[in-house]
């Protein structure tokens, strides 16, 4: 089983988007979607047994609005995430100890943390549901 986390409010503009991708992605065999909204560190027990954990967030990270990354946990220090109460490092770190496949964090940079989530950030949120959908986590950029 894979497992998506996504995180993010959706009354905070672009930092909606892990629900936004919570709510599109497909029903589909070998993987479980939880909309984790802004306390993701509850629903951490889904992580045990997991094959693989996808965390989607609106990730700050001084790019152009929509772009995506995947984001090494040697970045995870320097960059600024959306809103939830647990910062990521530490559930990463926290979920490293029971999870025993890959942890990869995929971020998303917000064009805007009010109003209604931007055009640039749905479309990368449809980008990110069918990199999951089709094994292609991998062809995304990794942050630098």
């Amino acid at each position: 089983m894979i497992l998506v986390m996504c995180i993010g409010n959706e009354l905070n503009g672009d930092d909606g988007v892990g629900p936004y991708i919570a709510k599109k992605f497909p029903r589909s065999k070998g993987f479980k979607v939880l909309n984790c909204e802004t306390a993701p560190e509850s629903f951490v027990h889904f992580a045990r047994g997991a094959k693989k954990v996808v965390i989607v967030d609106a990730v700050d990270m001084g790019l152009d609005a929509g772009e995506i990354r995947r984001v090494p946990a040697d970045r995870l220090g320097g960059i600024h995430f959306s809103s939830h109460a647990l910062p990521l490092p530490l559930l990463i770190s926290y979920m490293e100890r029971f999870v025993d496949g890959k942890i990869t964090l995929i971020g998303i940079q917000p064009k805007r943390l009010s109003g209604e989530m931007s055009r640039e950030v749905k479309l990368a949120g449809e980008k990110v549901i069918d990199a999951i959908l089709n094994n292609k986590i991998e062809d995304i950029e990794v942050l630098k």
